[in-house]
């Protein structure tokens, strides 16, 4: 058994961030960051475009950026949380400028501000095309010279501990959930090990992984939002995912290379198989409309004209100028045989990112006392339907900071509970073929990118739940006679991450944002956001 005072789940810019926090205010207590690879292999650490915020009042001003993530979440904005995040966005900046953040300046020292869909002013401070490596980059420098920090590396988390571990029932309507910790796996040792905390936090990411083409990184599989469902916390909004219209298109490479939005802020332009411009046959603000609008568009016109991809032409623009801004971009492009000063780049929609997750209200609590959640796998309200680019680096800063401000108030109050048992593996063996483990996940993918993708129907949305019930029951038999593993849990915590978008998606009889259902076009002025 193992004891920490603040118990941070997560190693992107959400979970560091707040770690340094926590670990700054009380030098005396133990915070313990746990990640099931390396610190660095995070969401956070593949962000290229890099983190929206107001910083240049001349030009641009805090209701402009609320105006433009209200307009890009289609009615589902939370005003408050957004109102929030942008007028508090650029002290949070601040905050990782000075420990060592270095985004690009011009000649003058002022910030080179880029522009995305959906923005309507220069807003977006970045470095390079790697803005989320240098943010990790930074954070890690300075997590290192915390000595009450420790970081665990390859330990997978597999459960919340609550009340239902010292035997009570506890279901979605008990009242006063608590979570006193986690039970993990040391990859090391392969032993499983209670883990009580204080305070939890987490900050567990995405879970692109849950569709066979994602810009997502392999840890993305929503390890966090299956965990507190199981615990019986809320979840809300999981049907918007956020498919990036512009994914390196290579046939059967997962994950798929991301071209960032930024391309087409500096001037890059969607193209169909006949080199048509047809985004403004989609809409008036063209390349620079929002991502759900784009993908959808992209999405048309391969359906339209039989083809696995678009193209984006970036010909046009000033190529010394491009290698600067998108030095990864034009090196990755150049590794497969495209010279995007002569050749148009190849691209289609890939799963990016979930706007709904963990609910949680203003302060990053979620439904379970002394659990916070914060990043991609909370909702927070900020995104709504659609996320606005951007602003999801921004969010992680400015909920974190609000977790570690209401968690401190409660931490010399809290104690360790008693009685918390062992892992229970009694009866469990050695899975006797991966083969049941792998091709469970495989078949996940398929029919999450067949039945679940960018445009739905209500056909597709029945028969995705009746495979994914057969999966389940599958996978859960697996679970209860196989000893755990990552690659099980992953499997595991993937299908039920598939179940809650398909069950959201079916009741959400409408089309907004990202949830596109053929067979509900039209918006509904009664439905809101919706809780499981």
């Amino acid at each position: 058994m193992e004891q920490t005072d603040f118990l941070v789940i997560g190693s992107g810019i959400a979970g560091l961030s707040y770690a340094l926090k926590v670990a700054q205010r009380f030098p005396d207590k133990r915070v313990l960051v746990i990640t099931k690879t390396r610190i660095d292999e995070t969401n956070t650490k593949y962000a290229q475009g890099g983190i929206a915020g107001v910083t240049d009042f001349e030009h641009d001003s805090y209701e402009k950026h609320i105006q433009d993530t209200l307009v890009a979440g289609d009615g589902l904005c939370n005003p408050v949380t957004v109102e929030i995040v942008v007028k508090e966005g650029p002290a949070r900046i601040q905050e990782i400028v000075d420990w060592g953040t270095r985004f690009d300046k011009d000649s003058e020292g002022d910030y080179k501000l880029g522009r995305e869909g959906g923005h309507s002013e220069f807003r977006i401070l970045h470095h390079k095309d790697v803005t989320g490596k240098e943010i990790e980059r930074a954070l890690l420098e300075t997590i290192g010279k915390q000595k009450n920090i420790e970081v665990h590396k390859h330990w997978f988390v597999l459960d919340l501990i609550t009340q239902h571990h010292l035997g009570y029932l506890v279901t979605k309507s008990t009242p006063d959930i608590e979570c006193y910790g986690v039970y993990a796996l040391d990859q090391h040792t392969n032993k499983i090990v209670r883990i009580l905390s204080k305070i939890t936090l987490l900050a567990t990411g995405g879970n692109g992984q849950a569709y066979r083409t994602t810009t997502n990184p392999k840890i993305a599989t929503g390890d966090g939002v299956a965990m507190v469902y199981r615990a019986k916390g809320r979840i809300e909004n999981m049907e918007f995912i956020q498919f990036h219209p512009t994914a390196l298109f290579e046939a059967g490479v997962s994950p798929s290379f991301l071209i960032t939005e930024a391309v087409r802020g500096d001037g890059g332009i969607l193209r169909n198989a006949k080199e048509e411009a047809f985004m403004e046959r989609y809409d008036e603000r063209r390349d620079l409309a929002p991502r759900d609008i784009v993908a959808r568009a992209i999405d048309s016109e391969m359906k339209r004209t039989g083809t696995e991809h678009v193209y984006l032409d970036c010909r046009h623009m000033d190529i010394e100028k491009f290698i600067e801004h998108f030095p990864n971009i034009y090196a990755k492009c150049k590794s497969i045989g495209i010279d995007v000063a002569t050749q148009m780049i190849p691209v289609a929609p890939a799963a990016h990112y979930s706007c709904g997750g963990i609910k949680v209200d203003e302060w990053g609590r979620t439904s379970i006392n002394h659990l916070y959640a914060c990043g991609e796998c909370s909702s927070t309200g900020l995104h709504g339907a659609n996320r606005l680019a951007s602003n999801s680096l921004l969010e992680a800063l400015v909920f974190a900071h609000r977790c570690y401000l209401d968690s401190v108030e409660l931490i010399d109050v809290l104690d360790f509970k008693e009685g918390i048992p062992d892992w229970n593996a009694e009866g469990t063996t050695e899975p006797e073929e991966m083969i049941l483990i792998t091709q469970s996940g495989k078949e996940l993918q398929q029919l999450m990118s067949d039945y679940v993708g960018i445009v739905r129907t209500h056909t597709r949305l029945q028969r995705a739940m009746k495979r994914l019930d057969l999966l389940h029951e599958e996978i859960e038999t697996l679970y209860e006679s196989t000893t755990v593993s990552p690659q099980l849990c992953e499997v595991r915590n993937l299908i039920t991450v598939g179940y809650l978008i398909v069950k959201e998606a079916s009741f959400r009889r409408e089309s907004r944002g990202l949830h596109y259902n053929t067979d509900y076009p039209q918006k509904s002025p009664i439905l809101q956001n919706i809780v499981l």
